[in-house]
């Protein structure tokens, strides 16, 4: 009989461990319910998926979402919620709900491009791009989103015509004065004068339209990712004297003095010539900006940097008239111009300081000015320095 007592005792308690297990089951699986979305971890949400899906779309390298037939996000890849199509449990972008909604009714596939964070009309290039692909998952009411990021491609793309219609209006000005000088000389055959003052004018066209089609050249030439082919040590006093000598005539005509100084024996890696052209550009450039009976002067120093090691810094500084503050950051983009009258009359083809930037890209380097309108400028081209050598003096004569 006790016995029997202690074995219906033994079967009650053990049944109240099974009651309080089941009762804190429920409690846990409440409690995990109303954990909201942003706690778990996007790709943990959403259990009832086919077979197979979570798989692929955790390698996908588009912006995957997947919306049950409550609008709810069951899975969401990290970028989707970086790029905010997607904030907790729900898809925040209305164009992109409504598709899903259309595609879960009538289970056809859908495809758009959105627009995220810009405004429409004159800031549209602001914010991101995303092709999106919209397509029923199974027969449960599910909806795959699919968003690819456009905006590297657009920015691209628009590059290329901004580019594209820039040279077309730059050779179109040298090549219809071309034209019209050679009619000009056709009807003055008889005037020998006129003829000599009209091939002058048609030499000073050619040699424009040559420019511009050696700076297109070189531009190709600099601007892709790829390096430089082939590079080996180059002497910065050779570069500097270079680049001095081939703008020593413009500089003449303008009765500019051209002078160098600095530490002398400076080396750095790279192509020379292609340093050479991006130094003439910039002494070029001081001297079509400056008035006459001024001066322009290149330095070269070595420096210390925190970051990038040591390098060499050449400076280029004019007396001129100086740059605005609101075109400061955009002197280096192509076809760019401070001062198009100005640039035109020197025969500037727009692309000299566009050029510098990408040479200086290429060895590793950076391009800046300084400037203040009536006070001059000074453009430094930074470069890593190879060997230190000795740093003497070096002064024009």
């Amino acid at each position: 009989m006790q016995a029997e007592i202690v074995a219906a005792g033994l079967t009650g308690v053990a049944g109240l461990a099974i009651g309080l297990a089941a009762g804190l089951a429920v409690r846990l699986t409440e409690r995990a319910q109303r954990v909201p979305a942003s706690a778990r971890s996007p790709w943990d949400q959403g259990a009832g998926l086919p077979p197979g899906v979570a798989t692929v779309l955790s390698v996908l390298r588009s912006s995957a979402v997947v919306v049950d037939g409550e609008d709810r996000v069951l899975r969401a890849s990290p970028a989707a919620r970086a790029f905010g199509i997607v904030s907790e449990d729900r898809l925040v972008v209305d164009e992109l709900l409504a598709m899903a909604r259309l595609v879960r009714r009538d289970g056809e596939i859908r495809e758009t491009e959105v627009q995220l964070g810009g405004a429409r009309g004159r800031a549209r290039r602001e914010g991101r791009w995303f092709a999106v692909r919209v397509a029923p998952l199974g027969t449960h009411g599910l909806v795959l989103v699919l968003a690819e990021d456009l905006t590297e491609l657009r920015r691209v793309e628009a590059i290329r015509r901004d580019f594209v219609a820039n040279v077309s209006h730059e050779l179109k000005t040298p090549v219809g004065a071309l034209a019209l000088l050679a009619e000009t000389v056709e009807g003055a055959a008889d005037d020998p004068e006129a003829v000599r003052r009209f091939s002058g004018r048609m030499q000073h066209e050619s040699v424009r339209l040559t420019n511009l089609v050696q700076d297109l050249m070189t531009l190709s030439r600099v601007q892709g990712e790829e390096p430089l082919p082939d590079t080996r040590p180059v002497a910065l006093d050779d570069v500097v004297a270079e680049a001095l000598d081939r703008s020593q005539i413009k500089a003449a005509s303008k009765n500019i003095d051209l002078a160098s100084g600095g530490a002398a024996g400076l080396k750095v890696r790279g192509d020379e010539e292609l340093l050479v052209t991006a130094l003439r550009n910039l002494v070029d450039n001081a001297v079509a900006y400056s008035p006459e009976n001024t001066r322009v002067v290149v330095s070269t120093r070595a420096a210390e940097s925190d970051e990038g090691g040591p390098h060499v810094e050449v400076n280029v500084t004019d007396q001129g008239i100086g740059i605005p503050a609101a075109d400061l950051r955009r002197v280096f983009e192509r076809f760019y111009r401070v001062d198009p009258a100005r640039s035109r009359q020197t025969g500037g083809t727009g692309l000299g300081l566009a050029i510098v930037k990408h040479v200086a890209t290429k060895h590793h380097g950076e391009v800046t000015v300084w400037s203040e309108e009536g006070h001059g400028s000074t453009f430094t081209l930074r470069l890593p320095l190879l060997t230190t050598g000795t740093a003497e003096s070096r002064t024009n004569p």
